[in-house]
C-alpha cells in the first residue's frame, strides 16, 4: 500500500518540474530569439526485490520477491529550436538569422574567463570603442578587412552600416567584414547558458551554415502563449490528481492504525 505513496509523491515532483520549464518558457515570451523548452519523463527501470540473508531455503541466498515500479522519473529538458517570427525594428544593428544557425558572440564571466556563446538575439549596439556587442556588451563575432580569422567587429559609428543576407558588412559603399554564423550538425550538443545563450558539450560538430540575415529586424521567440497556458492547465490537473491520491492513501491509512483492531 506505502509503495503509491512514493508513486503519487514522484508523479508530483514531475509536474512541478514541468511546470517550472512552462512558466520559464512564458517569462521569455517576448525575449528576443528565445526557443522554448520541453521536459521529458521517464519510467523507473523494474527494480527487482530481494530478501536478503533468507536462510528458510539457502544460507545468504537472495530471494526475489517480484517487481516494483516506483512511479515515474524527471527525464531531460529539449529545447525547440523552430524559427520564431519576425519583427521590424529599423535599427541598423538589429539583425535576425533566418534558417539554421546562431551568431557567434565572445562572452567573458565575472572571473574574467574568455569563451564563445551562440545566440539568436541579434539586438545588437556599437559601443564606445566601436565594436558591434549584445546589450550585455559581449563582443559579436565576425571576420574583418579580408582575413579568415574570427575578431571582434569593429565599425566605423560615423558612417552608415549595410549588411546583407549573407552577413556582409558594409559602410562607405565598402565591404569592409562578414558576420559569423555558425551552425551545428546535431542540436542536442548544445545546451542553454543563461537567459539567451548556448553553448557546445562534448560532440558538437560545426556545419557550413546557409541561413540568411536580415537588418532591422529581430526573430521573436517561438513560445506560444496560449498553447503554454493550456499545458499549464494540464500540469495542474495532473498534479492535483496526485494530490488526491496521497490524500486517499493517509485516510486508508489513518482507518488502518487508528480503527481496525478496536474492540
Amino acid at each position: 500500500m506505502v509503495k503509491g505513496l512514493y508513486t503519487a509523491h514522484t508523479g508530483m515532483i514531475n509536474e512541478q518540474h514541468r511546470m517550472d520549464t512552462l512558466t520559464n518558457n512564458l517569462a521569455n515570451s517576448a525575449t528576443t530569439g528565445f526557443k522554448k523548452e520541453g521536459a521529458t519523463s521517464q519510467s523507473f527501470d523494474s527494480v527487482l526485490a530481494y530478501k536478503i540473508k533468507d536462510t528458510s531455503e539457502s544460507p545468504n541466498v537472495a530471494k526475489k520477491l517480484g517487481v516494483n515500479t516506483p512511479g515515474v522519473k524527471v527525464g531531460e529538458n529539449y529545447t525547440y529550436h523552430t524559427q520564431g517570427s519576425f519583427r521590424s525594428t529599423g535599427n541598423s544593428y538589429d539583425l535576425a538569422i533566418s534558417g539554421n544557425g546562431f551568431f557567434t558572440v565572445e562572452f567573458t564571466n565575472k572571473a574574467g574567463e574568455v569563451s564563445t556563446k551562440y545566440t539568436r538575439d541579434g539586438s545588437f549596439v556599437v559601443n564606445d570603442d566601436g565594436y558591434l556587442v549584445t546589450k550585455d556588451g559581449d563582443f559579436v563575432m565576425g571576420t574583418m578587412g579580408g582575413s579568415s580569422q574570427v575578431v571582434p567587429i569593429e565599425l566605423d559609428p560615423k558612417q552608415e552600416t549595410a549588411i546583407d543576407q549573407s552577413g556582409r558588412i558594409s559602410q562607405n559603399n565598402q565591404v569592409i567584414g562578414q558576420l559569423q554564423i555558425t551552425d551545428f550538425e546535431d542540436y542536442d550538443y548544445l545546451e542553454h547558458y543563461g537567459e539567451n545563450y548556448y553553448q557546445t558539450v562534448e560532440g558538437a560538430t560545426e556545419i557550413d551554415s546557409e541561413a540568411k540575415v536580415f537588418q532591422g529586424y529581430l526573430e521573436a521567440s517561438n513560445v506560444q502563449v496560449v498553447s503554454e497556458m493550456v499545458e499549464m492547465i494540464s500540469v495542474t490537473r495532473a498534479y492535483e490528481a496526485n494530490q488526491k491520491i496521497i490524500k486517499a492513501y493517509d485516510d486508508t491509512l489513518s482507518i488502518a492504525v487508528n480503527q481496525v483492531g478496536k474492540v
